[in-house]
């Protein structure tokens, strides 16, 4: 079980959207897991979060017809399995 779950949530973001895995996937904690809930993006954003996904396996990739922010955000807490929960917006980064 991860430390961490980190959830982000899609909606076409490709602009956005490396800027904020790269973020994520390179923090120096790593006992994390990242869940990409995409909410039905009709731009290249399910593309960026599968070429990411093969790089590193810490990443789940939740895709789904678009259901709004909180259906999205409820389905991924779901899946989450870490201790603690975090949440990073598509079009931000840390």
């Amino acid at each position: 079980m991860p430390k961490l779950s980190v959830l982000i949530p899609v909606y076409n973001v490709e602009k956005y959207l490396g800027q904020c895995l790269d973020s994520v996937v390179n923090q120096t904690f790593t006992d994390m897991e990242i869940i990409v809930i995409n909410d039905g993006s009709r731009d290249n954003s399910l593309d960026i979060i599968k070429k990411y996904a093969k790089k590193d396996k810490r990443i789940k990739i939740l895709d789904k017809e678009n259901e709004g922010y909180g259906k999205s955000m409820n389905r991924g807490l779901d899946m989450a399995r870490g201790k603690y929960i975090g949440i990073v917006e598509s079009d931000d980064w840390i």
